[in-house]
């Protein structure tokens, strides 16, 4: 895997998009890029190559439309045809929120000044509906460390089945445990009738911040950890790589979007970072992060 040139120019290195924690939508042919970085909110960017990023002069979600006023993390943006909405799911002071608008540039706002789990803090939410329309959110709880769990949601999107909370990973491989306990940022992706959960672990502080991945036959688990994880992980002059969420391009292609440290001396700002992700034919395939690596750029 390379980034390409390494010669990388003054436009590029000084203007990286921000984000950490980062999420891209493609609606009506328009990339959208969300994630952590403002104080007051959540950014969103627009793109029409996936190389050349403009930032939006409005927060898609401002503080004063939730519930929270501080630590705005991990947004992702679906839009929900049966309802007309977009939904965006996202932490705010540890805890997970939805909130809707009619525009991917927002503004969103959350109809319930509520989280999602008021009595639990929470982090790093995660939709998938399935193929046959049932809705799934995945999330990290902060017990023994940091662990990822589903439960299905109601047909509203908003409100989760607490009876069917499930445990689907938690710490458990060697390469993990260089700064424990993490498994976190969970992403589903789904192939060949193989349910991919994709999740990071270490400290997202660590340079050894890496994603992994588990499979399993049905959304609820039980999940198997890819005996050769990570799949990512300080890739060529990059560290603290993680937080990843799919996505597919114009031309079809699945594509991978994930931040890294600012250098390796700095953590932040994070910036995001995007390469492609294919599957072996393997009787259980195993998914891949292969191509250079692209490094989006803000314009100015």
């Amino acid at each position: 895997m390379s980034c390409g040139s390494s010669e990388k120019t003054d436009f590029e290195y000084k203007n990286p998009v921000p984000l950490g924690d980062p999420f891209i939508m493609l609606y009506d042919n328009v990339y959208y890029a969300y994630g952590t970085n403002a104080e007051n909110g959540i950014e969103v960017y627009t793109s029409d190559d996936l190389l050349t990023w403009k930032k939006e002069p409005v927060l898609a979600l401002d503080k004063k439309d939730s519930w929270a006023d501080r630590w705005f993390w991990a947004p992702e943006v679906y839009y929900i045809k049966e309802k007309n909405k977009f939904f965006m799911y996202y932490s705010a002071d540890e805890h997970i929120c939805v909130a809707t608008a009619d525009s991917p540039l927002g503004p969103f706002v959350q109809d319930v000044k509520e989280p999602m789990m008021a009595d639990e803090k929470c982090i790093d939410n995660s939709l998938f509906v399935d193929d046959d329309g049932k809705p799934y959110l995945y999330f990290d709880r902060f017990n023994d460390g940091l662990n990822i769990w589903v439960a299905e949601l109601e047909s509203d999107l908003k409100t989760i089945k607490t009876e069917t909370l499930t445990k689907c990973i938690n710490v458990s491989q060697a390469w993990e445990e260089v700064w424990p306990r993490v498994n976190e940022g969970a992403f589903i992706t789904k192939h060949k009738g193989i349910y991919y959960l994709t999740y990071s672990a270490n400290s997202y502080e660590s340079p050894f911040y890496g994603v992994g991945f588990a499979t399993a036959t049905s959304p609820m688990g039980p999940w198997t950890k890819y005996e050769k994880n990570p799949i990512l992980q300080k890739p060529d002059s990059l560290v603290g790589v993680g937080h990843s969420a799919m996505f597919r391009d114009k031309a079809g292609q699945l594509k991978i979007v994930f931040h890294a440290h600012h250098s390796k001396d700095s953590i932040h700002p994070r910036a995001m970072y995007i390469a492609d992700v294919s599957f072996t034919d393997d009787a259980v395939p195993v998914m891949k992060i292969t191509g250079d690596i692209i490094s989006p750029k803000v314009a100015r």
